[in-house]
């Protein structure tokens, strides 16, 4: 059980594995009602950076849990890095599904809602760890403006025109799952930049490195045209966001 050699090559430089920035995930945190003694569950977890700086920064405690071997090595390594080894554990495995022993303060999906379906099984499998008056972050996709063709959605990551909501269409969403939108923070260009780019420069140094490699023919395709599509297409069509949810 693990993700695709792909995808860690793509991420390789990547700390946060979403359009985040560390002043982002920074200010996301700011804007949570965080203390010692906060408990998180973050599904999904990648590196481990949220729950890592946030214990660093907060004092909050955490589990997290993820499919790729690599990221939950990289997620011991940062919290040894940031001292914080004491307060935050993690876990191989399959989120999907995963339900925490005991109820957390902040039950999190960081933008992988694909583990539940899409946003409502997302969250409602995030509800069955939150205790009474806890909060959900769900990270996702949205489109920030209709894109004009299929060549448009493509380039987006997206199958179909369908797979996203807009902003509005987004919070309407929440609604009718029965939570409240409490708060947001979202990507912007330069944090898109950030996340997009560097997995140029990791593929490139990929086949810099391993020209031979099973996987270099697709690596090569990929960085022929991944940054056109990017400023032609996501870099102004694809927002996304964490959205902060409390149950009516």
């Amino acid at each position: 059980m693990d993700l695709p050699r792909s995808f860690t090559i793509r991420d390789a430089s990547h700390r946060i594995d979403n359009p985040f920035d560390a002043g982002k995930l920074a200010t996301l945190g700011r804007a949570l009602p965080l203390s010692p003694g906060t408990r998180i569950l973050d599904l999904c977890c990648g590196k481990g950076e949220l729950l890592a700086t946030w214990a660093r920064d907060h004092g909050i405690t955490g589990h997290g849990v993820d499919i790729s071997t690599v990221s939950i090595g990289r997620a011991h390594a940062t919290a040894a890095e940031l001292g914080v080894a004491d307060q935050v554990t993690f876990e191989h495995g399959d989120a999907a599904g995963y339900v925490s022993a005991e109820p957390v303060d902040i039950a999190a999906c960081v933008g992988a809602t694909w583990i539940g379906g899409g946003v409502p099984g997302t969250v409602a499998l995030l509800e069955r760890s939150v205790r009474p008056g806890g909060l959900l972050l769900v990270g996702e996709p949205f489109w920030r403006a209709e894109p004009p063709s299929e060549e448009a959605v493509r380039a987006c990551h997206a199958s179909s025109r369908e797979d996203f909501a807009d902003l509005p269409g987004l919070v309407r969403l929440f609604g009718e799952l029965g939570y409240d939108l409490v708060e947001m923070v979202l990507a912007d260009e330069d944090s898109w930049d950030r996340y997009a780019a560097a997995q140029w420069m990791n593929i490139r140094d990929f086949l810099d490195a391993s020209p031979d490699d099973e996987l270099a023919p697709a690596f090569r395709e990929e960085l022929d045209r991944a940054p056109l599509d990017y400023v032609t297409y996501t870099r102004h069509l694809l927002g996304w966001g964490v959205f902060v949810l409390r149950k009516r």
